[in-house]
């Protein structure tokens, strides 16, 4: 019996991931409005204590968010189309600041390829030809995506709104509905850990990655980048997913350079100054004011961004550390599950973490 349930356990593990991304449409936007009202619980509890209806705090605290959130695009988009169009015209510029780069990648493959041809004369097998239908046109492409984005994008708003008016109610009613009292209190401390962590982590990483778009901008602004606010807004978003989004950022960065100077070291220069200031943030600031309370396992930090990114893209990117941040205070105060224990000593989970603080 234990193998059975075993088993049909594991199926549905594995199941679940595909359900996720078939049904992304649906998940994505729930999962996303449900790490935003987390994070916006607390200033929905600051004004319901000052006697707001929950109906006018849930819409001032969300009217508040989307506000900041269009501002931040707004800052990035605009500059960004700007540099789209100059693109075609700058890329000769490129090409020519990278030229000895790419002289010296084109000499290594040159050199490979002799290799391979002393080590074997077989001929290479015909490689068969892919075609693959793209939309003619941008407009096509934005056309054929925008409405489910849309549609997506309501919807989480709508459930933010909702979740946030009815989240006193629904957490009351979740404690007063338990069969003991001490069922009571250990409910009633899972989702004061769920708020406070999720909340305390999304807005420390935003002051801080606020903090560091607005140093990468001023950097930028004296190294002579032009739309230094966007440069800091990329670097401000792209520094919510870990590891990979700075990766990216520098290369943007790096690529901006190529485009704006003709010169190729300072051309590069803003990318080295990023990844300077990336580096003191990452392993001085942000780790003396998160704190050894949030602090999590990079490789399951690792785990969770490839997972969420491969369901739901450069959205589960952004979610996958909260989420994550939410699974782990769950395990803490209910247990881990304990595979092992459950197939030879009759036990289901590991020991809970106890902090009845």
């Amino acid at each position: 019996m234990s193998w059975l349930v075993f088993v049909a356990g594991a199926g549905l593990f594995l199941a679940l991931p595909f359900a996720l991304r078939a049904g992304a449409i649906f998940f994505m936007p729930v999962m996303v409005a449900i790490v935003i009202t987390l994070m916006l619980a607390p200033a929905q509890d600051w004004m319901e204590r000052h006697k707001l209806p929950p109906g006018l705090s849930a819409l001032i605290v969300l009217m508040a968010f989307l506000f900041v959130a269009n501002v931040t695009l707004v800052a990035i988009v605009l500059p960004a189309t700007q540099w789209v169009q100059l693109l075609p015209s700058r890329l000769p510029q490129v090409r020519e600041n990278l030229a000895p780069i790419l002289e010296a990648f084109a000499s290594l493959e040159r050199l490979m390829e002799q290799i391979s041809g002393v080590l074997t004369s077989k001929a290479a097998p015909h490689q068969a030809e892919v075609v693959v239908n793209t939309p003619n046109s941008a407009f096509e492409l934005l056309t054929g995506s925008a409405p489910a984005a849309l549609v997506q994008l309501m919807f989480a708003i709508l459930l933010v709104y909702f979740l946030l008016a009815a989240y006193t109610r629904m957490r009351e009613r979740t404690i007063r509905n338990r069969s003991s009292l001490s069922g009571s209190l250990r409910v009633a401390r899972l989702i004061r850990d769920i708020v406070q962590n999720t909340a305390s982590y999304l807005l420390t990483i935003t002051m801080i990655n606020v903090s560091m778009g607005a140093v990468v901008a001023f950097a930028m602004w004296m190294l002579g980048m032009p739309t230094p606010l966007m440069w800091g807004g990329f670097a401000a978003l792209l520094n919510f997913v870990p590891y990979l989004g700075p990766v990216i950022a520098s290369g943007l960065i790096a690529f901006g350079g190529l485009l704006a100077f003709n010169d190729p070291w300072t051309a590069l220069m803003p990318a080295a100054v990023f990844i300077l200031i990336h580096t003191l943030e990452a392993n001085v600031v942000t780790p003396s004011l998160v704190g050894k309370r949030l602090e999590i396992n990079p490789l399951a930090i690792l785990i969770s961004l490839s997972f969420w990114g491969w369901v739901w893209g450069t959205v589960g990117a952004l979610i996958a550390v909260p989420l994550l941040i939410m699974f782990k205070v769950i395990l803490d105060r209910v247990g881990s599950p304990d595979i092992l224990g459950f197939l030879f000593d009759e036990t289901t989970l590991a020991e809970p973490h106890h902090d009845d603080r």
